[in-house]
């Protein structure tokens, strides 16, 4: 097996993951969107003219991690056995906070699929909301659990 790296020769390449065994995988990722009074009042009133905010974010970030290997150069494309987005609105802070979970049975790791579900579902709620307002913020895309894999498992601490 060759070296786990995206360099060879000073070149990026797409690391050969064939002599890895296929394990079952899993990782989960956070976002947030902090919203203003008006964004806020626009998601409690129920939506917005184009729909649901939260129904089409949580379809955007499945998408998203369907499409990550056509997002990021060199990621494999995996056949992911389960996606799960979720999306809350929190009033009393204003924000809407993303978690997504990934699954595959693979030689490597969705990481990056529930990263970029996060991340996608995230860009679908300032779609959806920047009529009221341009302002939003996309915060604290980071990944809080993987397992599974020759590394183990990992936590976010705090």
């Amino acid at each position: 097996m060759g070296e786990l790296t995206h360099f060879k020769d000073g070149r990026p390449r797409m690391v050969d993951v064939t002599q890895k065994p296929a394990t079952h995988r899993t990782a989960t990722a956070e976002a947030r969107v902090k919203l203003t009074p008006e964004a806020a009042q626009a998601l409690e009133a129920g939506g917005v003219g184009k729909g649901d905010p939260l129904a089409v974010a949580q379809l955007a970030g499945i998408f998203g991690a369907k499409k990550t290997a056509e997002l990021i150069p060199l990621c494999h494309p995996l056949p992911l056995t389960g996606v799960e987005v979720r999306l809350e609105f929190r009033p009393e802070v204003p924000e809407v906070y993303i978690t997504a979970t990934v699954r595959t049975k693979a030689e490597t790791g969705v990481e990056m699929e529930a990263l970029t579900a996060c991340a996608v579902a995230a860009l679908n709620v300032y779609d959806m909301l920047k009529a009221s307002s341009k302002a939003l913020e996309i915060t604290d895309l980071r990944l809080l659990h993987k397992a599974g894999g020759k590394s183990g498992e990992w936590r976010r601490e705090g």
